[in-house]
């Protein structure tokens, strides 16, 4: 899934790692993230995820 790197970290910011999946999801839908990055981020497995980089490396594997 093709998701643009400086859109995601726009959607991640203010996220307190390690977060699980649905904090990272609720941190992106309140800074309205675009349609393509929440779909990238409802995709993800349900763990914990210890930095913004983590969170890129699980939604580069969906591609």
């Amino acid at each position: 899934m093709a998701v643009n790197p400086i859109e995601m970290q726009k959607a991640l910011g203010g996220v307190n790692y390690p977060a699980s999946k649905k904090e990272i999801v609720d941190q992106a839908s309140k800074h309205k993230a675009g349609q393509e990055v929440m779909k990238a981020l409802d995709s993800l497995p349900d763990k914990e995820y210890d930095s913004p980089a983590s969170v890129n490396k699980e939604v580069g594997k969906g591609d």
